[in-house]
């Protein structure tokens, strides 16, 4: 059993903001595949889909961000899923809008989703999916950028990554997390 988490925050007025990449990747997820109804378990709405005969639940903490493995830590515990089997998605500041970058594992790079999840796990040893939303603007701050929803100018670019994300996430539960990043991170051109 694995557990797919998408990290952002609850309540309409961040429905669409940079910080929730991981709530609409899991809700794409969801949209594509056959899932149960959502329900609300440890302060998380969850449902549960198959891919190749195991089953996967889908996770969207309600906790906020910065609270991510109050929610996470429990359910782990509870159904006794190991980290290397805690799909993380969320947005990421170093990567171009819509670009998709996974990794075996790492530090939170400053993300303060991913410090609640590796202090809650106790390890930094999960898969990331990590989705690019760009930086932010000259004179704007940090917050101001993630908690704001992408232009109209980069929706395009957002839809497919987010697309590209949920065939990755997806690919990767088929083939496992090397096989998945050798198909779909993407390719480094050789230099000339």
């Amino acid at each position: 059993m694995k557990l797919v988490v998408g990290l952002g925050n609850p309540g309409k007025q961040y429905a669409m903001t940079k910080h929730n990449i991981g709530f609409m990747v899991v809700d794409a997820i969801a949209d594509s595949v056959p899932h149960t109804p959502w329900k609300e378990e440890q302060n998380a709405d969850v449902c549960s889909i198959t891919v190749d005969g195991e089953k996967v639940l889908l996770v969207k903490p309600q906790t906020f961000m910065n609270a991510s493995g109050e929610s996470v830590g429990p359910l782990m515990r509870y159904y006794k899923i190991s980290p290397s089997d805690v799909y993380c998605i969320y947005d990421d500041m170093d990567l171009p809008v819509g670009k998709l970058r996974i990794r075996p594992n790492g530090s939170s790079g400053g993300h303060n989703g991913i410090k609640s999840l590796i202090s809650h796990i106790g390890t930094e040893e999960f898969p990331r999916f990590r989705v690019g939303i760009g930086r932010p603007l000259p004179q704007w701050t940090v917050i101001d950028h993630v908690l704001s929803p992408f232009s109209d100018e980069v929706q395009d670019k957002v839809d497919k990554g987010i697309k590209d994300t949920v065939k990755a996430v997806l690919g990767t539960l088929e083939v496992g997390l090397d096989k998945g990043m050798n198909q779909f991170n993407p390719k480094r051109r050789p230099h000339r």
